[in-house]
């Protein structure tokens, strides 16, 4: 007997919408949870803490306090002795470590306003199981220590280390120095004049060995460069300033400042018109080389005197200027021997092969 045509189609349609209301049917009845108040593994498990503990959800923190010592005292390992009340309404068969842990656990979770808030709010809103569970264990695994103190030491750990890594590139660099022999005549010529190598040669009652001698020339010759000489760069000698806790602690002055002079640049150079002054015309060059504060300062006076005779804050000289550097780093690199022979060897070799020689 053959089946009508419309009567198959329609089981079919019937089918497919089955198959589509399927998967939702199946995640609720996976997600589907008791709406019970209490939750095995969340705070007293499926036992109330305040019956645990014996008072009333209204009871003061003085109560709860008080209640805890009386039951830690009571059911203590070291000190229990089974009563008559021990099975009473409040209680099951239990020994006395696992009696003992549930009256601190159901301490812990009332002393403390935000969690017995959540505790409360279980109670209240037993529907919210998922809500309850995040609640409990963003509670126990949040740390323990505040963020802002870790975050505190952490900065002043960065500073201090920055501090001495800092000063250690500065001793090395004026113990360079002090080797040179340019810096080192010269420091020693201003020593004699002193007389500080005099007294460092002092006879006598303390009279000092030929060490103990040298060792002290050397250090009054890298105290001279240090006054006499100005590190700039990477070897400069370090500021408490530039540190990372003071950079921190001075940025809103920092970022102010820049406002006031970003909006007083606008108006006195864009709007009124006026001329750059020096400074002003060494802030456009430095941006236009793309150099940092220190890069700069780091650059000898008569470089910045050129720069400022050929006008390089102005566009198109910076560009003219761009051009001549690049054809003389090509002249450099032309009469240059090494560059010679990476050159030939580029043309003869190539990158990228491998040769090998039979001895």
């Amino acid at each position: 007997m053959a089946v009508p045509l419309a009567l198959r189609r329609g089981a079919e349609a019937a089918g497919r919408r089955w198959l589509v209301l399927l998967p939702p049917l199946l995640l609720a009845l996976l997600l589907a949870r008791p709406a019970g108040a209490l939750v095995e593994g969340l705070y007293c498990g499926t036992r109330d803490c305040y019956e645990v503990l014996g008072v009333s959800r209204t009871a003061g923190k003085a109560e709860i306090a008080r209640a805890y010592r009386q039951l830690a005292r009571r059911y203590h390992p070291d000190r229990y002795r089974p009563e008559p009340g021990d099975e009473g309404p409040g209680w099951m068969p239990q020994s006395a470590e696992e009696a003992f842990l549930l009256v601190a656990t159901a301490y812990e979770t009332l002393k403390d306003e935000e969690t017995r808030k959540d505790y409360d709010y279980m109670l209240d809103h037993p529907e919210e199981y998922y809500s309850h569970y995040y609640h409990y264990y963003s509670r126990r695994l949040a740390p323990k220590v505040d963020v802002r103190v870790v975050i505190l030491v952490s900065v002043c750990a960065i500073s201090v280390f920055q501090f001495f890594s800092w000063w250690n590139s500065y001793d090395k660099a004026i113990s360079y120095l002090a080797t040179v022999p340019k810096y080192r005549i010269q420091a020693m010529e201003i020593a004699k004049q002193q007389g500080l190598l005099r007294k460092a040669k002092e006879k006598g009652r303390n009279k000092k060995s030929k060490e103990e001698i040298r060792d002290e020339e050397e250090n009054i010759i890298k105290n001279i460069i240090k006054s006499k000489i100005d590190i700039k760069g990477g070897c400069q000698k370090p500021q408490i300033r530039d540190l990372l806790l003071f950079q921190i602690l001075l940025a809103p002055f920092h970022l102010c400042s820049y406002i006031v002079w970003y909006c007083r640049w606008i108006y006195k150079f864009n709007i009124k018109g006026k001329e750059y002054g020096e400074e002003e015309r060494l802030y456009i060059i430095r941006k236009s080389m793309k150099m940092s504060q220190s890069q700069f300062d780091s650059l000898e006076d008569h470089q910045k005197e050129t720069f400022l005779k050929r006008e390089l804050w102005i566009k198109e000289n910076y560009e003219v200027y761009k051009e001549e550097q690049k054809e003389e780093l090509k002249k450099r690199l032309a009469n240059d021997p090494r560059w010679k022979r990476y050159r030939r060897w580029m043309k003869n070799e190539g990158p990228g092969r491998l040769t090998f020689v039979d001895d």
